[in-house]
């Protein structure tokens, strides 16, 4: 079993999301979707995810800005990273997510990353 029960999944591609969602329940883990930073800000407030799966450009602001929403909020939720654009490795530095993993990612990445159990990342990606 996961040790993420609820993840919160931001991203706006809505079938992207929707795959991720039903991929995720079907492990046993509870999953929400938010398209939009503004979204994913209420979502954590209504109950907060023991993960953020994270896009970073987002329709109304970027990821980034979600996780220095958080963080200004005293927040720390693991996340892991989800970009079709490049990721600097001082951003990597400045937000330590999980993981990153650039778009088109494989599917089952992201899930041994999410279901794998108290493993580190480097141990869940084998």
């Amino acid at each position: 079993m996961s040790k993420y029960g609820r993840v919160l999944v931001v991203e706006d591609d809505e079938p992207l999301c929707r795959i991720l969602k039903r991929n995720l329940a079907a492990r046993g883990i509870e999953a929400a979707c938010a398209e939009s930073v503004a979204a994913a800000l209420q979502s954590i407030a209504a109950a907060r995810p023991d993960l953020l799966v994270l896009d970073i450009n987002l329709p109304d602001r970027s990821g980034w800005e979600l996780c220095r929403a958080l963080r200004a909020r005293g927040l720390e939720i693991p996340k892991i990273i989800l970009s079709a654009t490049r990721v600097t490795p001082e951003r990597l530095a400045e937000f330590k997510p999980l993981a990153f993993l650039p778009k088109p990612f494989p599917l089952e990445a992201l899930l041994r990353l999410v279901v794998a159990r108290e493993e580190t990342p480097a141990n869940a990606s084998r």
